[in-house]
């Protein structure tokens, strides 16, 4: 059985929150992934069976392949429109509330109680009342599973392949190294509650158009490394229709990631005018994260990402020299003997 670590006096402020208030608004960044989508409808079918009004309002759609998680709960995409009556926000898998887009106003100005509930590293001055957040968790969901543990809620079905797939997206499948003992016993319990794994990543990745390969042939045409391999970028630019690039990029992520030299990964992808939006991967002790902090965005040391506003080429040319520059100090950190016990081992001249 699932035993939740001890909550922190924040953490327990956090629970308290949930438990108090009745009209709970859930919420997301852009194009909300794996790990938002399934936070959100597992947290609202908790929320939901204790008797709470709940609904998930995100600036985008989620992606059809999560058909199966947006069916357990009111999922409502922005229509511009004034908010329903609401007592609480919960912004999950993001603390940057800019993340939400256009809702980011509404937001701001409604007079209701404010909760994160997420992973990421946060700077800046806190907008909210209320924080669960744990940086070395997994995934959102591990803390959507510690949270339904201390509300008492018995975890459904529905839920539990919700928290099953914010799981698999945050750790690739287990195979990054975010993946721990917590992830692997919550993934156990949900399998014993009635998700099939194999179903779950049929719906998830075998679900592509006839197109798919093709269209990932072409993003894939257009990489290009640096520093002997070490570094490498796909950028895709608009299409003649104005419109994204339609490729996946954790999939063509994972792909460039596959070469053997490669230590970190970057996909630019043109999105608007001037406006660029990054995804970076690292498979050593490159820290992404500090790297897209330098362009306004943030995430965890191996995954993470920014909106970059600026043209592609203008993007691409300020990566690829910001990368170079924190690969040559990430070379440098790895060669300095860290201990006295490092120095000794060092060979003599």
């Amino acid at each position: 059985m699932y035993e939740p670590p001890p909550v922190t006096d924040d953490q327990l402020r956090a629970v308290e929150l949930l438990k108090s208030s009745k009209r709970i608004l859930l919420t997301g960044h852009e194009r909300p992934d794996g790990d938002c989508v399934g936070s959100q409808a597992a947290l609202a079918c908790a929320l939901g069976a204790a008797g709470k009004s709940v609904f998930v309002m995100n600036v985008d759609a989620p992606a059809p392949v999560f058909s199966e998680l947006t069916a357990l709960a009111d999922f409502r995409v922005d229509s511009g429109e004034s908010l329903p009556e609401h007592d609480l926000v919960v912004m999950l898998d993001g603390g940057d509330l800019s993340r939400t887009g256009a809702l980011h106003d509404r937001l701001a100005r409604a007079p209701s109680r404010k909760l994160v509930v997420d992973h990421h590293l946060h700077d800046g001055a806190a907008w909210w009342d209320e924080a669960f957040v744990d940086t070395s968790a997994s995934a959102t969901g591990v803390l959507v599973r510690r949270l339904c543990a201390h509300l008492g809620a018995e975890i459904s079905p529905g839920a539990a392949r919700a928290i099953f797939t914010t799981l698999v997206t945050d750790t690739g499948w287990f195979k990054y190294s975010n993946t721990d003992v917590e992830t692997l016993s919550i993934a156990a319990e949900m399998i014993s509650l009635g998700v099939r794994p194999a179903e779950v990543y049929g719906d998830l990745f075998q679900r592509q158009p006839l197109q798919h390969p093709l269209k990932l042939a072409g993003a894939l045409a257009r990489t290009t490394y640096f520093a002997d391999g070490k570094i490498v970028l796909l950028d895709l630019p608009l299409g003649p229709d104005g419109l994204a690039m339609d490729v996946d990029s954790d999939v063509a992520l994972d792909v460039v990631r596959s070469v053997e030299a490669v230590e970190v990964a970057l996909v630019v992808r043109e999105i608007g005018p001037r406006r660029c939006k990054l995804s970076a991967r690292s498979k050593g002790a490159f820290d992404v994260q500090k790297l897209a902090a330098l362009f306004g965005g943030g995430g965890h040391v191996k995954a993470a990402g920014a909106t970059i506003e600026l043209n592609l080429q203008d993007a691409r040319s300020q990566l690829v020299e910001a990368a170079l520059v924190r690969l040559a100090e990430t070379e440098e950190r790895r060669s300095t003997p860290r201990t006295a016990a490092d120095a000794a081992r060092q060979p003599r001249p």
